[in-house]
């Protein structure tokens, strides 16, 4: 069967493209979603400590742009497995090449993809149909002390969502825009 991954490399440096080669037939499919032996290089000696599940009701809900400071700088998977969102995310690593650029791809179950965030990019989603359901894989355990977050709306950031954002959390609309003095986390 070989290699039952394929990575692929986006346009910042670091952030994966992860999909599964999957297997069919009369019962139905299998794909794998991780595997440490595929994935070790990317990994560097990291493994995953949570597992988290999110399942959003609304078509066009926004969740994000969350992080995690140092020491808790998390590299995150995420893959859809119910729905489709827009997944979007933000390099914010200090002196990056790639400073602020964004990134976006569709999640959903049926593409299956899945995106492998390194260390040092703040992640969000809209979703595009109701009932959605995320599995996020983490290096980290959540840290609520250096939990960070940018703001979805921040004209600096240049999100463009395909559906009008019909809900918003509180937390996440309060969160301040970028100013320049803004120069990346440290990872």
């Amino acid at each position: 069967m070989g290699s039952k991954l394929t990575i692929t490399q986006s346009s910042l440096l670091g952030l994966f493209v992860i999909n599964p080669n999957t297997y069919g037939d009369e019962r139905g499919s299998f794909s794998r979603i991780f595997c440490m032996d595929e994935l070790k290089e990317l990994m560097n000696g990291k493994s995953i400590q949570q597992i988290n599940h999110s399942v959003t009701s609304k078509k066009g809900t926004v969740r994000g742009m969350h992080f995690q400071y140092a020491p808790d700088c998390e590299v995150k998977m995420v893959r859809c497995i119910r729905g489709k969102v827009l997944d979007v995310v933000v390099d914010i690593r200090k002196n990056s090449k790639t400073f602020l650029e964004t990134f976006s791809i569709e999640l959903s179950a049926e593409n299956q993809n899945m995106i492998y965030i390194p260390e040092g990019f703040a992640h969000g989603f809209q979703t595009l149909e109701d009932n959605t359901e995320l599995l996020y894989l983490h290096t980290k355990l959540y840290s609520p002390n250096n939990e960070g977050a940018l703001n979805i709306k921040d004209p600096l950031l240049d999100i463009n969502f395909p559906l009008d954002i019909i809900s918003l959390s509180k937390r996440d609309e309060e969160h301040k825009f970028l100013d320049k003095n803004f120069k990346g986390i440290d990872v």
